[in-house]
């Protein structure tokens, strides 16, 4: 086991101490934030500079321990309108540097009391450029958060962490979407919601994991959204007589998601204008014949830059993902749907982040065009979508 490292900075007056064990044996030192216990997950890193509470209550975080490269946080606090979701997902969280007074007109308590309210061990004082560093050099893996005035010894610990479940294979997307239908109105010109059912547009939006701000996009779009649960059939998506059919992003290895990729492909053979959002566009990558891998750290944060390929702009965006498709970016690839290409990719690594069909109406990202909090590059997405629904309706 390697040496441990102290905690650089969080003495934070009666926080007991905490330990962080990687599964290769790393450890580092800190103090307990949040709240004091022990957690199990996948450490991996997000390298936005804002928007740690949409991080915190995105889905797509469920079992993983984020590890936030900003070295303050917590600085704007936390109110109720910013979440994602109606709870904090992530497993655990790592700072280095809490913010020990906060201040924001809109804060309504501090960060380490949410985390708290919400029973999510974390630790501060984490020299989390050293952390990040080792993760990026040996990829995202398990992870335990252990904290208290009478900590498990270092074996102890590291045995528990590799007892830890993993990522890969882990079908997670039923665990955090809606169990029942429910209607996001449409936003009318003058901001107030459309009576149901006089929408310019009707989708079915599939939840994986789905974040708050998607449908509000679409909403604001004149678009009337029915959320749908993970385990909704073809028969369900068709029962609300979509315009369009929406699939969200969500947690977990999208090689498990076979139920998923039924459905989609259903909506592929009836040719409907269809939009996929990061687990979504993995989904469709599946259901063209493309395969899936695992990332090695994965793409995470608000700052990374994507080529779209149709038009050749350049986007920053924001992505949470650790898996992506498989699929060739140099070529037209024919699937059972007609003609698909990679319409997006990564300048970083070149990973895949959107695919396209070119005999009929459909595409995906792999990213996060409703970006809260984030740039608004990619928003036109939405208006794609839109704009495909008016050409099949004419």
């Amino acid at each position: 086991m390697t040496t441990s490292h102290q905690g650089i900075s969080s003495k934070r007056m009666g926080a007991p101490p905490a330990v962080l064990v990687l599964e290769d044996g790393r450890i580092f030192r800190g103090r307990a934030y949040g709240a004091v216990g022990e957690t199990f997950g996948e450490a991996v890193f997000s390298t936005g500079m804002t928007g740690y509470q949409e991080t915190l209550t995105d889905p797509s975080y469920h079992r993983q321990v984020v590890v936030m490269t900003a070295p303050h946080v917590g600085n704007t606090g936390v109110n109720d309108e910013d979440p994602e979701s109606g709870r904090i997902w992530v497993s655990g969280y790592v700072v280095r540097d809490p913010a020990r007074v906060h201040s924001n007109w809109r804060a309504q308590r501090s960060l380490d009391e949410e985390l708290r309210g919400q029973g999510v061990v974390g630790i501060s004082g984490v020299d989390t450029r050293a952390l990040t560093r080792h993760l990026r050099e040996r990829g995202a893996m398990r992870v335990g958060i252990f904290s208290g005035n009478a900590l498990p010894d270092e074996g102890t610990m590291l045995a528990e962490v590799r007892q830890a479940a993993e990522m890969k294979g882990a079908d997670l997307s039923a665990e955090v979407a809606t169990k029942e239908t429910y209607v996001v109105p449409a936003i009318g010109p003058d901001g107030e919601a459309v009576p149901v059912g006089t929408a310019k547009f009707t989708v079915a939006a599939v939840d994986l994991g789905i974040k708050g701000m998607t449908p509000h996009r679409m909403a604001e779009r004149g678009i009337e959204v029915h959320v749908l649960p993970a385990t909704a059939t073809a028969e369900d998506v068709y029962a609300v007589n979509p315009d369009g059919v929406f699939f969200s992003n969500g947690p977990g290895d999208p090689a498990t998601a076979e139920h998923p990729v039924s459905v989609m492909q259903a909506v592929l053979e009836r040719k409907t204008p269809l939009f996929g959002i990061c687990f979504g566009n993995q989904i469709l990558g599946r259901a063209l014949g493309f395969g899936t891998y695992k990332l090695k750290y994965g793409h995470r944060g608000i700052n990374q830059p994507v080529q779209d390929r149709t038009t050749g702009k350049v986007e920053v965006t924001a992505h949470n993902h650790g898996f992506a498709v498989d699929a060739p970016l140099d070529k037209v690839s024919d699937t059972p749907y007609g003609r698909a290409e990679v319409s997006h990719v990564c300048l970083n690594d070149q990973v895949v982040e959107g695919l396209q069909l070119l005999d009929q109406p459909a595409f995906s990202v792999q990213y996060h065009p409703e970006a809260a909090a984030g740039p608004h590059d990619a928003a036109y997405l939405f208006d794609r979508f839109v704009s495909l629904m008016e050409a099949e309706r004419a």
